[in-house]
């Protein structure tokens, strides 16, 4: 199972991650040695939201992950939400 991680990030995120960048790098580096990461990172074009995709049996890891997130402890995120995601192409796809 896929669940995504949505968030919704302040208007200077770009400018206000760097105090907070390689804390953040370090949990999603680890979180993806685990197998819970499947990959990660910023919208671009604009640069208003990240987006995460987890891989496992719930969506406890993507909850747990962005409630340790020093982008979320720290106010870079105004808002975070998870949602199930049912790939049906690509590795790990499950069909319906």
């Amino acid at each position: 199972m896929h669940c995504i991680l949505f968030y919704d990030v302040v208007e200077d995120y770009l400018e206000r991650r760097a105090a907070f960048r390689a804390e953040h790098l370090a949990l999603a580096r680890v979180a993806h040695e685990r197998g819970e990461i499947v990959m990660g990172g910023a919208l671009a074009d604009p640069a208003d939201g990240v987006v995460i995709v987890f891989r496992g049996s719930d969506c406890a890891a993507a909850e747990a992950f962005a409630k340790a997130d020093p982008y979320v402890r720290n106010g870079l995120v105004k808002s975070w939400r998870v949602r199930k995601w049912t790939a049906v192409i690509g590795e790990s796809s499950t069909t319906p």
